[in-house]
């Protein structure tokens, strides 16, 4: 686990913005939570590599709460203001990964 800004995050060899093992390019700088253990990770591979538990996805009923991590300025973000960034942080205006839209049912409750 490593502090990002003050917040607890998990993953496999994380640097200072949240990048892994896993996702490591200049836009790969957000930390998501999981439901299943309220926790933020780099990202799906990190947390089934560190945990003993199947990931559960942030919940729909929960989308009012933050659940994205921007690891360059630290601002949290809920599902809803993260959908609507248009691949950059509204704080900081720093770059998120486009890519990560394919496959954002893994973090969160898509239907």
């Amino acid at each position: 686990m490593k502090s990002v800004h003050g917040v607890p995050v998990c993953g496999v060899d994380l640097d200072a913005e949240t990048r892994c093992a896993h996702y490591d390019s200049d836009r790969d700088v957000v930390a998501l939570r999981f439901g299943c253990c309220d926790s933020y990770y780099a990202c799906h591979a990190c947390h089934e590599a560190v945990t003993d538990h199947e990931a559960q996805v942030w919940p729909r009923s929960r989308f009012d709460e933050a659940a994205v991590l921007c690891g360059v300025c630290g601002a949290t973000l809920t599902p809803g203001a993260y959908f609507d960034a248009a691949n950059r942080c509204p704080a900081c205006d720093a770059a998120f990964n486009p890519g990560c839209r394919a496959h954002r049912d893994r973090y969160f409750e898509t239907e």
